[in-house]
């Protein structure tokens, strides 16, 4: 089965995708506390991730609540792949230092970025169009088997197996631009990489 839409926004789904705003909040005292583990705390500070195409094969997405190391809880969406290529990707993020003013990070890549088991944490993902094959929504999320769940995810108190969770064999995203949180990979090969810090707003959109 393949679906298309354009313009996702998947920011729109969060409170769905999420835990309940009660359960979060027990379960984030006890992460404070050190009952519950987590696979790494978040900085807090949103970058932006784009590409021109992301394609992957085996494909989840379902809520999740990431942890700063302050404790503050942010209600993210994750799009997991066991596979994907991604085609000039771009990874900025603006800061502004004492004195200096407003500096950004920006990471470029070529033609064919590879990553396998990779993990956008998002507050907010639109695409031009998004072409999902093979597509369940609406799945609990720790029955998702199409795609891959986070470890640090699935043995957190803060992942809701029965929350709302969709899952496809394969996707296809144009024009890909993401709010992000944190992205993990098991690996991440990326051709004619660029690093650079550059005095002013040089953000990727």
């Amino acid at each position: 089965m393949s679906h298309g839409c354009g313009r996702t926004r998947w920011k729109r789904f969060a409170l769905v995708l999420v835990p309940s705003t009660a359960a979060a909040a027990a379960l984030g005292i006890g992460m404070a506390q050190g009952a519950l583990a987590a696979s790494f705390f978040i900085s807090g500070q949103r970058f932006q991730f784009a590409a021109d195409t992301l394609t992957t094969r085996g494909t989840s997405i379902y809520g999740m609540v990431d942890v700063t190391r302050e404790g503050r809880h942010v209600p993210v969406v994750v799009t997991g792949a066991r596979y994907a290529t991604i085609k000039r990707l771009c990874e900025s993020v603006a800061v502004e230092i004492p004195v200096l003013g407003l500096y950004t990070l920006r990471i470029t890549g070529g033609d064919r970025a590879e990553a396998r088991d990779i993990f956008i944490d998002a507050t907010a993902l639109s695409a031009g169009r998004a072409t999902l094959n093979d597509l369940d929504v609406g799945v609990a999320a720790g029955s998702i088997t199409k795609g891959p769940i986070a470890p640090g995810d699935r043995n957190s108190g803060l992942f809701d197996p029965n929350g709302f969770a969709q899952q496809a064999t394969s996707a296809i995203l144009t024009d890909v631009r993401v709010d992000a949180v944190a992205i993990s990979a098991a690996t991440l090969s990326v051709p004619d990489l660029q690093v650079t810090v550059r005095q002013g707003s040089h953000r990727c959109f």
